[in-house]
């Protein structure tokens, strides 16, 4: 994608942060307890500069961690002293940092969704290409124990026929905050993009697409809960159910993922999972998820300054988009969507 040997030779990475959230927390400080980093950049700070929503929460953020506080992520973007911007902000703005971060040949990491339209997420990525700059599309969810656990235990259980998947959680009153606003969050399965990515990851090309979802709310901008249930049919045959829901009107919260085989099943019910076989329950040991983002920021460094690959490519994410892009068409529609005419 990009020149690594010319980002090798300069071996100094210094960071640009937006957003000061739980996820930009961790990333500040997985890049300054970083050994190579504070190696590369001698006396200066890995990390450099943030901004984030609010100016109160910018400065709090800067002062912890010893870094500057810029106004906005224009001004950060610009800055000839960042080589890596570090997107961790609402969903509706990823694409727009993203596209001012590669004009400006800055190497970026960002939060799931790459953007929360298709088209501007391929130009993103060709922009990168040309740019030969490092587009890293952080998929969590790869890298848990969850993932692991499926991935190592998937043969056991034969050919797979049906899957679902239900993350519902249940919040009251519901937060009046981004991830329940239409315009930041986006549309539910794109803004929780994960959900489709962990099953294109594990099965592959996805054939049709059928969604319906439903949301609760009392003003046009912010809604107190949302339902959105999909089904996706594979090339291969398999049938998935995904089902993703928040909020008030949610009783019960769930976190399910079921693996129906011909030979067996998986059931991983919270961080407790189980292989059924013909006469026998043979516990799985689920890997905690603490950890994850310090994992995947260490996985960036090693990449740009060894060369080693990273676990998911943006094309891999892009293709993930166009399955939750088709989902939101069924839903909006009423009708199935065909991948091939996507």
């Amino acid at each position: 994608m990009y020149n690594l040997r010319a980002a090798l030779e300069k071996a100094k990475v210094r960071v640009g942060l937006v957003g000061t959230g739980y996820a930009a927390k961790f990333r500040a400080e997985a890049l300054l307890n970083d050994e190579r980093m504070r190696e590369a950049n001698a006396l200066a700070s890995q990390v450099v500069a943030v901004v984030g929503h609010t100016k109160e929460k910018t400065q709090a953020f800067a002062q912890e961690y010893e870094i500057e506080a810029l106004s906005s992520w224009q001004q950060l973007v610009e800055r000839s002293d960042i080589d890596l911007v570090v997107i961790s902000t609402v969903n509706r703005d990823h694409g727009a940092i993203a596209r001012a971060a590669l004009t400006n040949g800055k190497h970026v990491i960002v939060e799931y969704p790459l953007s929360l339209n298709v088209v501007e997420a391929e130009e993103l990525i060709g922009l990168a290409k040309a740019q030969q700059k490092l587009l890293h599309v952080e998929h969590l969810e790869l890298l848990g124990g969850l993932h692991q656990a499926l991935k190592q235990n998937l043969a056991k259980i034969g050919e797979v026929f049906y899957v679902r998947y239900s993350t519902i959680n249940s919040q009251n009153p519901a937060p009046r905050k981004w991830t329940f606003n239409h315009q930041l969050f986006g549309f539910p399965l794109i803004g929780a993009l994960s959900r489709i990515h962990r099953l294109t990851d594990l099965f592959g090309k996805v054939s049709t697409v059928n969604c319906h979802q439903r949301y609760w709310e009392t003003e046009s901008e912010y809604y107190q809960s949302c339902l959105c249930t999909s089904q996706l049919c594979f090339t291969n045959g398999l049938l998935a159910q995904v089902i993703y829901g928040k909020g008030e009107t949610i009783w019960q919260s769930e976190r399910k993922f079921e693996v129906h085989g011909e030979k067996g099943g998986l059931i991983f019910d919270g961080d407790t999972g189980f292989l059924i076989q013909p006469g026998e329950t043979t516990p799985i040991e689920v890997a905690p998820r603490r950890g994850l983002f310090v994992k995947d920021t260490i996985m960036v460094l090693d990449h740009l300054f060894n060369g080693t690959p990273l676990y998911v490519t943006p094309e891999e994410s892009l293709y993930t988009l166009k399955v939750a892009d088709a989902a939101q068409k069924a839903a909006q529609t009423g009708l199935t969507i065909f991948m091939k005419d996507t």
